[in-house]
C-alpha cells in the first residue's frame, strides 16, 4: 500500500538480487557435486534444495528484470487511504 512517504528515487535491488543468486547457484552447484562426490548425500540434499531455492529466485528476479518498470504514481497524487475492510461501507 502507498502511504505518500516513498522516496521519489526509491530503486528496487533487483540487479543486486541477480547476483547474489548466481553466486548462490554457482556454490550450491559445486557444493552439490562435491558432496555427490564424497559420498555424503545429507549435506547433497541440503545443496540441492539450496539449488533449487536460488534457481527460483534466479527466475523470478529475471522475470520482474524482463518486465520493465512499472507505473508509480507522482508527488501530485494523495496517499491511498488504508483499507478498513470490508466492501460497501
Amino acid at each position: 500500500m502507498r502511504t505518500g512517504s516513498e522516496p521519489s528515487t526509491a530503486r528496487s535491488p533487483l540487479r543486486m538480487r541477480l547476483w547474489l543468486s548466481l553466486w548462490g547457484v554457482i556454490w550450491a552447484v559445486l557444493g552439490l557435486v562435491a558432496f555427490v562426490a564424497t559420498a555424503r548425500p545429507g549435506w547433497a540434499a541440503a545443496c540441492g534444495v539450496l539449488l533449487a531455492v536460488t534457481a527460483t529466485d534466479l527466475c523470478l528476479v529475471v522475470r520482474h528484470l524482463r518486465q520493465g518498470p512499472h507505473y508509480q504514481p507522482g508527488r501530485d497524487v494523495p496517499p491511498y487511504e488504508p483499507d478498513r475492510g470490508g466492501y460497501g461501507r
